[in-house]
């Protein structure tokens, strides 16, 4: 089989569906050419396929999207922990159906027992560990705040070397007052 040889219909498409945003493959699909020679006709005009600015910014888009789901299911983790703290001193009712007769019976303790209060720990314990896992805390905020104004000086002096020709100059020391002044 002998290959169709390329035209100026073919530079043309290249340009104009490359012009629309359309990836290599979708491009060689429509104008009924193989991906590689869609390739070399886009070089030929100084075309490129290189998508990693999009892929980035949809990747950033995607990562800050997970971030706010997480934020979202550690509070409802958290919700969950407060929920089953409130019950560690509720009101509990305990039921049990049985006997030879198979009698129902009912009985409301003042908080739950030792064994459902251990329960309740762990569920809470779990609860309140994975809500950190998913969004830790911040221990020093303090020091996301120097860590600007250091920045922000740090900046300042660059600028100030910049248009001076040299580092601002050390801040002077005030003097000291006479003691014997009257």
């Amino acid at each position: 089989m002998v290959a169709r040889p390329l035209s100026a219909k073919d530079r043309n498409a290249v340009k104009r569906l490359h012009a629309q945003g359309k990836s290599r493959n979708d491009i060689a699909r429509a104008i009924k050419r193989s991906p590689s020679t869609v390739s070399k006709l886009a070089a030929e005009q100084g075309l490129t396929f290189d998508r990693a600015p999009q892929v980035e910014a949809a990747t950033a888009v995607r990562k800050a999207d997970l971030a706010a789901r997480r934020a979202q299911f550690a509070e409802r983790l958290q919700d969950i922990a407060e929920r089953e703290a409130d019950k560690m001193s509720a009101p509990t009712l305990y039921w049990e159906w049985g006997g030879k007769d198979h009698k129902y019976a009912e009985k409301t303790a003042a908080e739950p027992i030792p064994g459902d209060r251990r329960s309740i720990m762990s569920i809470i314990a779990t609860a309140v560990d994975r809500s950190i896992k998913l969004v830790p805390p911040r221990d020093d905020a303090g020091a996301e705040s120097r860590s600007v104004i250091g920045d922000l000086i740090a900046g300042l002096a660059t600028d100030y070397a910049a248009r001076h020709g040299g580092p601002p100059p050390e801040p002077e020391e005030p003097e000291a007052a006479d003691d014997d002044a009257p």
